[in-house]
């Protein structure tokens, strides 16, 4: 389960910042996941409480944004939404572009307590 990794090194990370500064805990935890980062969210959802629990993060908030797919295409430079990595240029119906948003995997901000 992929999820579990991600999930692993986020409570990692969260740790190292915590200790960094001297803090207690994480009062809250932004992060953004993109529809196309390969994470599956619901799977994320379900294996956080049991990677938290003991850690930095036990009782904090979560805030979870979502980003949507966007590409531009490479042939006729439309920008358009893409729900799989693969879909091609609803105008042109061209297969090559650049992904422009929806991979996104991070940690945007934490407040440390």
């Amino acid at each position: 389960m992929h999820e579990l990794s991600v999930v692993t090194s986020i409570v990692k990370i969260a740790e190292q910042e915590v200790h960094k500064i001297k803090g207690k805990k994480v009062l809250e935890l932004y992060l953004e996941i993109g529809k196309l980062s390969g994470v599956e969210i619901s799977s994320f959802h379900f294996v956080w409480p049991q990677c938290i629990s003991g850690s930095v993060l036990h009782d904090s908030l979560l805030y979870v944004e979502e980003p949507i797919g966007r590409a531009k295409c490479a042939e006729c430079e439309t920008e358009f939404p893409i729900e799989k990595s693969f879909d091609s240029c609803p105008k042109c119906n061209s297969p090559f572009k650049e992904i422009l948003s929806g991979k996104e995997l991070k940690i945007k901000k934490i407040i440390i307590k």
